[in-house]
């Protein structure tokens, strides 16, 4: 039997959850859900530890209000540190050929980069942050 004290907390957790702000980006050929301060791990990314990237949404949701469009996605960013390098499990593999004495053993480890999600926000003008972005490449 649940208690109703018990069903207060469920209730004010699911409103806590709808108003969460996450989005759906795109890392690496995959597709992450990302909130702000998460934590995630994606293929390896170049850059430094602590240095910022920008990783473009596919989806927004805020509260209620889910962001599809792609005309208004793309006013949204969403923005990373890079926290350091992981790796994955190391995966075993073996090759064995019957009656002609043929084995072999190989091994491998995915490298990955852990990144934590600083900002979730639209951009005014996307366009002259990327244009800032290059010419600081550049120089």
């Amino acid at each position: 039997m649940v208690t109703p004290e018990f069903r207060g907390t469920l209730g004010s957790a699911k409103e806590r959850e709808s108003s969460r702000v996450y989005a759906i980006v795109r890392c690496g050929g995959r597709q992450e859900k990302v909130a702000l301060d998460d934590v995630v791990t994606v293929d390896k990314l170049p850059g430094e530890v602590g240095s910022s990237i920008t990783l473009p949404a596919l989806l927004v949701v805020d509260g209620d209000r889910v962001i599809s469009d792609p005309a208004e996605v793309g006013r949204y960013e969403v923005t990373a540190d890079i926290v350091g390098d992981a790796a994955g499990p190391k995966i075993n593999m073996i090759q064995y050929k019957n009656k002609s004495g043929y084995r072999r053993r190989l091994g491998h480890r995915q490298r990955y980069t852990q990144v934590r999600i600083t900002a979730i926000g639209s951009d005014t003008k996307p366009k002259v942050r990327a244009k800032a972005t290059a010419k600081a490449e550049e120089a």
